[in-house]
Parts: structure tokens; C-alpha cells; sequence
């Protein structure tokens, strides 16, 4: 299932707590005794700064031009990116609006496993104290509920770079239990997938289209030793073929 929050992260064992005692050699370097930085030195290293700073903040700007008066793309309440799939709105709380693939390029789709039914998936990805949903889910008998929109950022990978970058797909089911991958899952699955990769020239193979488990920094296992991925990629490959 979805990893709570974004992945942001927190550093550890910052200098700033470690440095309340006095330094030794200050009165050497005030005196010019000690061998600090030279002038020339200080000038680069703070220019090589700024120019850092302002091509992070350019990039970042070039992603939310959108939010720009009369810049952001016409939103219609429930509308669908999966034709056929139910519109079933997941929690404000557990995605952030945005504008992809002109801010985020989509190169990734991530498969989850619920660890649950699909009542119970709808159920807490529409929680807003889960921190978590995905972009659809899949039941057993190949009916898709899409709870938020491609171009918004779902929180379901527990890595921000890869939520900003992919569609996540949860199945009903549990990883032990493969009787739950149903033929009729696999194929609704697939044709899924395969009109995502289609709509955003998404590669068919392994390294884009990945298991909750294989994000970096994941303690998830899903969807587990039991998904049949050779049979799943032969089926998005086919479906992909199909939309030409």
C-alpha cells in the first residue's frame, strides 16, 4: 500500500548542535596566523553559491508557472484519465496539486498490493489522517477506481522524487495469497498501465514500471513474490501494441 507522507526526510546530526565550545586557534586566525581561506578563494566558492541558488530557483519557478493567473489546465470535478475506471476522490490531505508533466516529468508507474480489500483501500486513501493514496486501484474482478488525477502527485510512493515522478496503481489483495492476482486483475491492470506509458511515452519494461518495493528507501515489500511480472509486462506490452 501507499507510503505515508513524501519521503522529505529529516538530516541527522547537524554541526550547528555541536558547536557551543569555544574554538581553539581563533586568536591565531583573527591575527592572521592561521592558514584560512584566501580572499579570491571566498569570492569563488560564494559566487559558485549564488549560481547555484538561482538555477535551483529558476527550476523551481519553471514548474509552478501554472499556479499563474489563467496559467493552470481547466479541472473538471471527477474527471477521468483511465476510460471506464469510477471516480472515487481520495483525501485533499494525501496528494498535492500540480501540473504534470509540465512541472514532473511521469516516467515511472509503481504497482502496489493493499494488504486489504478494495473497500478498505477507498476507505483510508479517502482518510485524511492516513497520509497516503495512489492514483487508482484495481479490484479483483478487473474494475478500476481512480482516486486522483495523473497530473497531481499522489502520496503513495514514501520517496518525493519518485511520488513527483509516477502513477501508482494499488491491487486488492494480499502478497501471500497469490490467488488474489486475477486473470481478470492482470488484464484490467494492464490495459492501464499501458494507456499511462502510452500517454506519457513511458518505455514497457522493468525499469519503468516497478514494485513499491524496488523505490529507493522503501520498507514495503509489495506486490510481492507472487505478481507474475513476466506475464504482467507480456500484457502491458500487448495493450500498448493495440493503442499503436
Amino acid at each position: 500500500m501507499g507510503s505515508k507522507g513524501q519521503g522529505r526526510g529529516t538530516a541527522k546530526g547537524g554541526s550547528a548542535a555541536k558547536g557551543k565550545g569555544k574554538a581553539k586557534g581563533g586568536a591565531k586566525a583573527a591575527a592572521g596566523g592561521g592558514k584560512g581561506p584566501g580572499r579570491r578563494a571566498v569570492l569563488l566558492g560564494g559566487a559558485v553559491a549564488v549560481a547555484g541558488t538561482a538555477v535551483f530557483a529558476r527550476d523551481e519557478l519553471a514548474r509552478l508557472y501554472w499556479r499563474l493567473p489563467g496559467m493552470e489546465k481547466k479541472r473538471v470535478e471527477g474527471e477521468l484519465d483511465h476510460k471506464g475506471a469510477e471516480w472515487s476522490a481520495a483525501s485533499r490531505a494525501n496528494w498535492r496539486r500540480a501540473d504534470r508533466p509540465d512541472d514532473y516529468v511521469v516516467d515511472r508507474v509503481v504497482i502496489h498490493v493493499v494488504q486489504g480489500s478494495y473497500a478498505s483501500a477507498l476507505k483510508v486513501f479517502k482518510d485524511p489522517g492516513h497520509g497516503a493514496a495512489a492514483h487508482y486501484v484495481v479490484r479483483k474482478d478487473g474494475h478500476v477506481a481512480q482516486m486522483i488525477r495523473e497530473l497531481d502527485v499522489a502520496f503513495h510512493a514514501g520517496n518525493r522524487d519518485m511520488n513527483e515522478r509516477s502513477i501508482g496503481i494499488e491491487h486488492e489483495g494480499f502478497v501471500d495469497r497469490p490467488q488474489d492476482f486475477t486473470a481478470a486483475m492482470y488484464a484490467a491492470s494492464a490495459r492501464l498501465t499501458a494507456g499511462i506509458c502510452a500517454r506519457y511515452g513511458i518505455p514497457v519494461d522493468r525499469e519503468h514500471i516497478i514494485g513499491h518495493v524496488e523505490v529507493p528507501g522503501t520498507d514495503h515489500t509489495d506486490p510481492g513474490p507472487h505478481w507474475d511480472w513476466k506475464r504482467y509486462i507480456a500484457l502491458v506490452r500487448q495493450e500498448r501494441t493495440r493503442l499503436g
